[in-house]
């Protein structure tokens, strides 16, 4: 990777989120797929660091979901319930915020509905990104990009090592070839349009980020297991689980939230920040990786009660039992490292839904986890990163 700079070299010495609230109060931020989970949180935490944060995505997929539950709407500078496939209106949300910073999350995030939609997958995750860096293309202005994808971009080859980011992308379900595939379109997109030896001309960093297994309040996807979990629990009935053997690199959502808003940060505002226009894995430590099942134990004793029953068939659709990230490189060039063990992370998950479900049908107005989640980013800027 070269010599580091003197910049790069400082970082592990201070915590690197402490530079976010410099680094983003008062600018202007775009991200796409903010009805989402992880755009939910992100909305939230760039608000809360003075962003003026400007949403563009579909309408939430799901009810509840985490975008109402902790009202983000009302924390936004602007609002757009639009799809990123729609050019021309993606290009003008985009115009009219004149964003320094675009985090583009949209997409069809499920392995499952993949094998039920794969066209509609391919269509979102691979054109939408493209969409997304066309209308990137038109600003003709200065700005860091991050396009988020997936682990499950890279060929798994189910190593028991840690795919790095010079590793070959893949994947055998639609769901991850279409990661794999918008990866290709993000490098394709740096080196015909923003290349970083010629950022005086164009102005654009560009950089994607892969990320692992997330959990954390306010997720109620179909079919992942902590929604399924909390649906269950809240209303008595055994969690049924499919693939409770299966091994997965477990971390609370605010983890790699963190490194996509340190790695923006750093290309926006250090002066060798093109160099890290690329590719970054942001992931749990080696330790952390445990089964469904043991995830599963984990939520039940922290909620304080629940039973789980394996539902494992065949003729299921394919998904990988084993998959781990190396975040070598963001811990020696970023300094950005995990802070919670997966055992913190599924007991802070699993109190959000239980307050959130102990608040009752009645009482479950838009915005009423607001505060618990800004409580929880606040913990989380605190506690400082593990060793």
């Amino acid at each position: 990777m070269g010599e580091r700079s003197a910049a790069v070299e400082s970082v592990a010495m201070t915590d690197p989120l402490r530079e976010l609230g410099a680094a983003f109060a008062r600018r202007s931020v775009f991200v796409t797929g903010h009805t989402g989970f992880k755009g939910s949180w992100l909305s939230l935490w760039l608000s809360r660091l003075g962003a003026r944060v400007t949403g563009y995505a579909l309408a939430p997929s799901t009810e509840p979901s985490a975008f109402i539950a902790a009202g983000v709407r009302d924390v936004l500078s602007a609002h757009h319930e639009a799809d990123i496939r729609d050019g021309a209106r993606l290009a003008q949300a985009m115009r009219d915020s004149a964003p320094d910073v675009v985090l583009h999350l949209a997409a069809q995030p499920l392995v499952r509905v993949s094998y039920q939609q794969p066209r509609e997958t391919f269509d979102v995750n691979v054109v939408g990104t493209a969409s997304v860096l066309d209308a990137v293309r038109a600003l003709h202005r200065p700005c860091a990009v991050v396009v988020i994808t997936s682990d499950k971009c890279y060929d798994n080859r189910e190593h028991t090592w840690g795919y790095r980011e010079t590793d070959p992308l893949g994947g055998g379900d639609p769901y991850s070839a279409s990661k794999g595939a918008a990866e290709i379109v993000v490098a394709s997109y740096r080196h015909s349009f923003f290349p970083p030896e010629r950022v005086h001309e164009h102005g654009v960093r560009l950089a994607s980020a892969r990320a692992g297994n997330v959990i954390g309040g306010g997720d109620w996807a179909q079919d992942r297991i902590v929604a399924d979990i909390a649906r269950s629990v809240s209303s008595g009935q055994p969690v049924q689980v499919r693939n409770p053997r299966s091994l997965r690199p477990w971390q609370h959502v605010l983890e790699p939230l963190g490194g996509y808003l340190l790695l923006a940060a750093r290309m926006l505002t250090t002066p060798d920040g093109v160099r890290l226009a690329d590719a970054w894995n942001f992931g749990p430590s080696g330790l952390e990786v445990v089964t469904v099942g043991a995830l599963v134990d984990l939520f039940l004793a922290a909620w304080g009660s629940g039973s789980w029953q394996d539902a494992s068939a065949g003729g299921q659709p394919h998904e990988a039992q084993l998959l781990r990230l190396s975040i070598d490189k963001a811990v020696t060039l970023l300094g950005w490292r995990p802070r919670w063990s997966v055992s913190e992370a599924v007991r802070r998950t699993a109190l959000w839904y239980r307050r959130f479900y102990q608040q009752g049908p009645a009482v479950r107005a838009a915005g009423s986890m607001r505060d618990a989640c800004l409580a929880e980013i606040a913990d989380y800027e605190e506690t400082g990163s593990a060793p």
